[in-house]
Formats: structure tokens, C-alpha cells, sequence
């Protein structure tokens, strides 16, 4: 199972706001993962917490592929976190070799036929709409079920659009339109998902739903998740620190 460490090149993030949101500092929390042990590195420019604000093309970009370019001759997977397909372009030719879209190509039309093109991995999440409004859209009867039928329409779509399946991969998208009880029903039900045939990546780390006053709070919660999910089959699990999660993973 891949760690995947989460470098968020923002002001806003949740759990991790303004801690790497410049070019120096971002670099050396990468370095620090890649001493760490991180399998692939996800760097984003663009907070997609509940309620957050997008930014623009220019400033999204203006974050994270200067970080990219920087770390590209490194030898470490690196991940560009985006909605859009121009985003994913230039991340790509900065470096960055593989797309995580959490939209799952909802958020921009161009983004399935762009990440088809680039020939690279794509990760599809369930999603049901922006960061503003994701909260009321937390409704479900079975959400086990309706989460894995949105995603299989988020998989054709991409085959439509020339995405290969060696290339597809998908997450659930905890904590995105979806309550704490909602979240741990995905979790209890993680072999549906991986009965699937896809690699799955889970993102739990430090989200709300795993309890605590405060995202820092939640790290000892997002270890044991990660302990958990180690024997179910998954592809990865994101998190925001490398070095925990690896050890467990070790043990």
C-alpha cells in the first residue's frame, strides 16, 4: 500500500493552512517526505475544505509549479492536486506525473480528454460539487451504493474520454458531501470499492469525522485508520504525515 503525502501550497487548507504556502517552505517539507520514505507526493494550490474559496488559474499555478519544477529531478512520484485540465498540463510538464482530480471531472469539461492526452494516472474522486456547497449535498439512502454508482458513471466517463483502466484510479471521497456517519460506512464497506477493480485511494487523514478538537489533533485517529485499511486491499492512503503511516505500515 503507497503513502501518499499531501503538500498543500495554501493559505486555507484545513488541516495545514499557511504552513508551506511559500516556495521555500513547501520544498523543504517535500525533502522532509522524501527522507520519510513518501511513495508519491500530491501538491495542490487550491484549498477544497468545505466552504473554501477558488482561486484563480494564475494564482493556483503561480504555487504549486514552480515547487514542481524545483522537485522534479528528485526521483519521487509527484502528484498535481487540481480541478483544472490547464493546471494538469503544466503541472505535467513541470514534472508532475500523475492527476488528482476531486472532481472527478465534474469541475472542468476539458479534464478527462486532457488527462487521457497526458497518458498519465488519473485519479477520479466522487464528488458532488464545489467546496461551498458540498455540505448540502450530503444526502443519501445507501451511500455504500450511491457512491459506488456516481463513481462508475466518473469511470465510463473517463474510458469515453480515452483514460485507459491501467491509468484509472479512484477515491471516495471521505469527508467531500458527506457527514461522519456517511464516511465511516464507506470505510466498514471498503471491499465493495476495491471489488471494484480499480486502485482505490482513501483520504482521511486528519478529517473531521475521525473526532479530536483539532486537525493535529486527529493524527493518532489517522494512524490507526491508516492500520486498519492496511490488510484491505486499497491502492494508498493520503495523508499528511509520511513518517507515521510508513512505520505502521512496516508493523
Amino acid at each position: 500500500m503507497l503513502v501518499m503525502g499531501i503538500l498543500n501550497i495554501t493559505p486555507d487548507s484545513f488541516a495545514d493552512g499557511g504552513r508551506y504556502n511559500s516556495f521555500e517552505t513547501a520544498v523543504q517539507r517535500a525533502h522532509e517526505m522524501i527522507t520519510e520514505g513518501v511513495d508519491i507526493i500530491d501538491i495542490g494550490g487550491e484549498s477544497t475544505r468545505p466552504g473554501a474559496d477558488r482561486v484563480s488559474e494564475e494564482e493556483e499555478q503561480s504555487r504549486v509549479i514552480p515547487v514542481i519544477s524545483e522537485l522534479a529531478n528528485t526521483g519521487v512520484r509527484i502528484s498535481i492536486d487540481t480541478m483544472r485540465a490547464s493546471t494538469a498540463r503544466a503541472a505535467v510538464a513541470a514534472g508532475a506525473t500523475l492527476i488528482n482530480d476531486v472532481s472527478g471531472g465534474l469541475a472542468d469539461p476539458e479534464m478527462l480528454q486532457t488527462a487521457a492526452a497526458l497518458k498519465v494516472p488519473y485519479i477520479a474522486m466522487h464528488w458532488r460539487g464545489q467546496s461551498k456547497d458540498m455540505n448540502s449535498l450530503a444526502n443519501y439512502e445507501n451511500v455504500v451504493r450511491e457512491v459506488i454508482s456516481e463513481l462508475q458513471e466518473r469511470i465510463s466517463a473517463a474510458h469515453d474520454a480515452g483514460v485507459t483502466k491501467e491509468n484509472l484510479i479512484i477515491d471516495p471521497g471521505l469527508g467531500f458531501a458527506k457527514d461522519a456517519h456517511h464516511n465511516w460506512e464507506i470505510i466498514d464497506h471498503v471491499g465493495d470499492l476495491v471489488s471494484l477493480g480499480y486502485p482505490l485511494l482513501i483520504g482521511g487523514s486528519r478529517k473531521r469525522f475521525l473526532g479530536g478538537d483539532s486537525p493535529d489533533g486527529r493524527e493518532a485517529a489517522s494512524i490507526e485508520l491508516t492500520k486498519r485499511l492496511s490488510t484491505s486491499g486499497i491502492w494508498g492512503v493520503r495523508v499528511h504525515s509520511v513518517k507515521p503511516h510508513k512505520e505502521a505500515l512496516m508493523v
